[in-house]
């Protein structure tokens, strides 16, 4: 496994050159752009500015790997939802303009009146999965939502999607635990899981089971940390691989 880091919201507040300095100077491997944080690489960029944004990436110790957007695809109203579409495609442009891996995507709720299998998540996702396999980007699915968080209710959008290009993004949340444990919720969406979010190393989750269940899964891509802001966040950042290496020890 390998260390990244999101910019929501330990890193917010940092320009492009001001992040990847400091993600160098913490040993981070590769970070998650969201959307509307001072880096400023968003879908507005044009050509020029998409070539400077790889060729600084290409020349850092950090991998660009994703870009966290805020489409959501659960609204009844269809014109919504086909704005979010169309909004998701340029992000995997971009995505695929500046080098990055994948684009995450969200449930933010399950639409009225139908199931998790039948919701338009799953169509709108396949539509995006076709996208971008034609431009080499991955499209995850965050875990994450009131509703949609709950791993059954996410582990039956990936099947209704069921596109090879299409993932699950982990999320480390407290509805993980089913008994006491991870394992059953890792089970349900271990075919699926594509990135993961960490957060609070610290705190009452079991990361543990976490880093040992990836481990058993044989999963070597990115854990990405998305944490609350800090007064020290440079110190905050050291600090937080640390622990990380330490949990990783089997």
């Amino acid at each position: 496994m390998l260390l990244g880091a999101v910019t929501y919201n330990i890193c917010k507040d940092w320009d492009l050159e001001t992040l990847i300095a400091k993600l160098e100077e913490a040993k981070f491997e590769a970070v998650e752009l969201r959307t509307e944080h001072k880096h400023g690489v968003e879908v507005t960029l044009d050509a020029a500015a998409r070539k400077q944004v790889a060729a600084r990436f290409a020349k850092s110790r950090v991998r660009l790997l994703s870009y966290g957007s805020t489409c959501e695809f659960h609204s009844p109203d269809a014109a919504v939802r086909r704005k979010n579409v169309e909004l998701a495609k340029q992000w995997i442009d971009l995505a695929h303009d500046t080098g990055a891996w994948a684009v995450k995507v969200r449930p933010n709720g399950l639409t009225p009146g139908l199931t998790p299998e039948q919701t338009f998540a799953g169509a709108a996702l396949r539509e995006l999965g076709d996208y971008g396999a034609g431009r080499g980007v991955e499209i995850w699915m965050e875990v994450h939502g009131k509703d949609t968080q709950l791993p059954q209710t996410s582990a039956a959008i990936m099947r209704a999607a069921k596109h090879p290009q299409v993932g699950a993004c982990w999320n480390s949340n407290p509805t993980d635990l089913i008994n006491g444990s991870l394992k059953p919720a890792f089970e349900m969406l271990k075919p699926y899981i594509k990135n993961v979010h960490i957060n609070e190393l610290a705190g009452p989750y079991p990361y543990r089971e976490l880093f040992t269940l990836l481990r058993e899964a044989k999963y070597e891509r990115y854990t990405l940390c998305e944490c609350q802001e800090s007064k020290e966040p440079e110190r905050f950042l050291r600090w937080y691989r640390a622990l990380w290496l330490e949990l990783q020890r089997a």
